[in-house]
């Protein structure tokens, strides 16, 4: 896949064999893929960057002459479908035909891997767990996990994500060069190690550029987050909206969202109508900042299409490797539609100071970036967790894999790190 970390290719080459899947039928034919997920496809957010990245896969086979379909299953959660399990929708779309079916949730991980075993036939490709990496957290965290052996990935099963690791920085970043009260806040979904990371991330961005280009204290730096339960809001959860409101009557003129619809933006939107001086940066989807513009600082993205056109044609020519991808964006360009896995645009509230200031930081992860480092930009010592243990010394670059897996916040950030896995 384009734009993997170079320093996982090893782990890959003795974990992972080839899946040789027989081709798909003749180019004549139609290639049927599936899409499962979370919510629906027009939400403005993490759903609707996977379904239009289905479109992708479509528009890019047409010009080759190839047909394609995708089958969509939209609100997979138990707030819309409770009685639905994610085996009844695979036996579904394999009914239809479907050889390849992309599921799209962290929680859809097990599920995905019984669905796998099942269907021996039919390539699967998951975002965003790391089951086709062979570890499980307790082999980088003994001391913090449960012991337990990680489960084998079958064959014809792949991981992939990207590195939000990079888009949450630069949220963070565009963050603290507009605030003015010095108080940021993260509007967080459910509590895991991908939400740990993409928070601590946002605040590592924050508090270099509150320093390094805003000129500020980065101890006096307020960052929290608050978790409303889950990635979409259900009766159980949270009121998102309400959460982002709290934000704002607390001292916050800043709110960045995790979760995968754009309430926070939405809200700050209605603030700002009211005179508030209040922005939100939302999440996942590249159109987002469409919602409420005069309140949006930007998107940090995903751009899932080019690799999922990726694991398409290889089911297609029989060659699908069952791999973990960890996808970074392409430093020439964050915004490449056709090799950028991550990408940031500016939205339409960002000052034009803020917006020069963000374009020499992210300067600035490109040139640590050209210099191969086998590293996470800002994931250097001296770095503590949130009950003051030690996570790196001064110097010292976090091994990704402990990003990955990150057990805690990081010391400065208010808030929950309660393990919930």
């Amino acid at each position: 896949m384009y734009a993997a970390r170079k320093w996982f290719l090893g782990v890959i080459v003795l974990l992972v064999g080839v899946l040789v899947i027989a081709p798909a039928a003749a180019q004549d034919d139609e290639f049927v893929f599936g899409m499962i997920l979370v919510g629906p496809s027009s939400d403005q957010g993490w759903s609707q960057a996977h379904y239009e990245a289905g479109e992708y896969v479509i528009e890019k086979l047409a010009e080759e002459g190839i047909t394609a379909r995708q089958i969509v299953f939209e609100n997979l959660n138990p707030a819309v479908n409770p009685q639905t399990t994610l085996m009844d929708v695979v036996e579904s779309m394999v009914d239809e035909g479907a050889q390849l079916i992309f599921t799209t949730s962290d929680e859809f991980e097990p599920d995905t891997l019984e669905a796998a075993a099942e269907y021996p036939e039919v390539a699967f490709v998951h975002a965003t767990g790391s089951a086709a990496l062979g570890q499980s957290p307790a082999d980088i965290f003994p001391d913090l996990y449960e012991a337990v052996e990680a489960e084998a990935a079958p064959e014809n099963f792949a991981n992939i994500m990207g590195e939000m690791e990079y888009g949450k920085m630069i949220a963070g970043c565009a963050a603290a060069l507009t605030t003015e009260t010095g108080k940021i806040s993260y509007l967080g979904p459910l509590t895991n190690a991908e939400t740990r990371r993409l928070v601590a991330s946002a605040y590592l961005g924050a508090k270099y550029c509150y320093e390094n280009y805003a000129g500020g204290d980065p101890a006096a730096l307020g960052f929290e987050v608050i978790w409303i339960g889950y990635w979409i809001p259900t009766p159980d959860t949270l009121d998102p909206a309400q959460v982002t409101n709290t934000f704002f009557d607390t001292g916050s003129d800043v709110v960045i969202s995790g979760i995968d619809p754009q309430d926070a933006l939405i809200v700050a939107g209605q603030r700002r109508e009211q005179g508030d001086n209040v922005y939100a940066i939302p999440y996942d989807y590249v159109g987002a900042c469409e919602t409420a513009p005069d309140a949006c600082l930007g998107i940090p993205y995903f751009n899932w299409g080019p690799s999922y056109l990726e694991f398409v044609q290889e089911v297609m020519a029989g060659e699908f490797e069952p791999t973990w991808e960890w996808l970074g964006p392409d430093w020439a360009d964050i915004n490449a539609a056709d090799t950028s896995a991550v990408g940031w645009e500016n939205g339409p509230a960002l000052s034009e100071e803020a917006a020069a200031s963000l374009e020499s930081f992210i300067a600035e992860i490109a040139a640590f970036e050209a210099e191969d480092n086998e590293a996470f930009f800002l994931w250097e010592g001296p770095l503590n967790y949130q009950d003051g243990t030690v996570l790196a010394e001064e110097g010292e670059f976090v091994d990704p894999l402990a990003i990955w897996y990150l057990p805690q916040l990081l010391e400065g950030i208010t808030g929950d790190s309660t393990l919930s896995e």
